[in-house]
């Protein structure tokens, strides 16, 4: 399929996930995102320019950064009505050295701003046209096929913004019912200790579960609470190596599941997401008022669990996950403690104050 085809075909798709449509200044928007995509493939390019044992080579990385770009630029050729037919057939060339090529097209990026910063109501053809042709060589220097850079981002934007949203099957339907996280569970939050050091204790069934959980801060932020996201985890995703070992479930019958994914090592990175997610939630009020989860963010968590069982969820069940785990540690921060029910059937995190 030669370049105007497939890209037509691509554009389409793009479409679908533009969450900026509708927006003020669109195209401006667009384009700065342009911009910055460009910036990315240079800054993977540099680093490894400079041969760096330290920073490894993913041949999938370039890619990814080369198919985000393609989407900001195909949606600009949308909105700018650029016609895909304008595009030449030179996808396989291979001209210029690597870093040359990344600023040659930074540099047609930047054209590109200027003339809209002009005159918003300009032919931008020319400089589209010469954007394409700098992404044909950056691609062709990288044996990188755009057609295959655009494929896999609409599998990544797909897991972001699905036409479908279809989860994904609990992890462990097929194992022993002992072996289960319980598919339903009440979990009552229970605050102790002083007003200047508070602790939370885990109440279920009339036993403790797991240690009494302090914020480990000098100014008390809520985190004391933070168990709550390994529930949400268990619920939204069908995941929690966390939960599994507070509830004594691990998959024992399969030695290589149970070493694997049921380990410490994936309890760490658990742990790891819970925080780093934290750090972030704390900066927008712990997600109130908001729908959703800023990308970036997203790509981190899905980095951290590469090679795990989670890592075929996609990004859309993550922000799930994390806006509904918010939702109730708000509640749980706010009445300082509560019952917590967990019902991995109807795939849903509830709340009651506490009586």
């Amino acid at each position: 399929m030669d370049a105007a085809s497939w890209f037509a075909l691509y554009r389409e798709d793009a479409a679908r996930t533009d969450r900026l449509a509708g927006k003020p200044k669109h195209v401006e928007l667009l384009a700065a995102g342009l911009f910055g995509e460009a910036g990315g493939i240079l800054a993977e390019l540099k680093k490894r320019s400079r041969e760096d044992a330290a920073y490894p080579v993913d041949p999938d990385r370039l890619g990814e950064e080369v198919g985000d770009f393609l989407w900001y630029f195909a949606r600009l050729t949308t909105v700018l009505s650029f016609e895909a037919a304008k595009l030449d057939a030179a996808g396989r060339q291979r001209s210029g050295e690597l870093i040359g090529n990344a600023l040659a097209l930074g540099a047609a990026v930047g054209g590109l701003l200027e003339t809209l910063r002009r005159d918003s109501d300009a032919d931008t053809s020319p400089s589209l046209e010469t954007i394409w042709r700098a992404l044909v060589r950056v691609a062709g220097g990288s044996n990188i096929r755009l057609e295959d850079a655009a494929r896999k981002n609409l599998e990544k934007t797909g897991g972001r913004w699905p036409r479908e949203r279809n989860r994904t099957p609990l992890f462990d339907s097929e194992f022993p019912e002992e072996e289960r996280i319980p598919r339903k569970l009440e979990v009552e939050f229970l605050e102790r200790g002083s007003a200047a050091k508070p602790v939370v204790i885990l109440r279920c069934n009339g036993l403790n579960l797991g240690d009494r959980l302090t914020d480990n801060l000098g100014a008390p932020d809520g985190y004391r609470f933070h168990d709550v996201f390994h529930f949400a985890h268990a619920v939204y995703l069908g995941w929690s190596p966390i939960l599994r070992g507070l509830l004594k479930c691990k998959r024992k019958s399969k030695p290589e599941v149970d070493e694997g994914e049921d380990s410490a090592r994936a309890g760490i990175i658990e742990e790891a997401v819970s925080a780093t997610v934290f750090n972030r939630a704390k900066e927008v009020d712990y997600y109130d008022g908001i729908d959703g989860v800023d990308y970036d963010l997203l790509k981190t968590i899905q980095g951290f669990v590469k090679g795990f069982e989670v890592d075929r969820v996609p990004l859309w069940q993550w922000e799930d996950a994390i806006l509904n785990g918010y939702r109730v540690f708000r509640e749980l921060r706010r009445h300082r403690g509560g019952l917590v029910t967990l019902d991995l059937v109807d795939r849903d995190l509830g709340y009651r104050k506490p009586s």
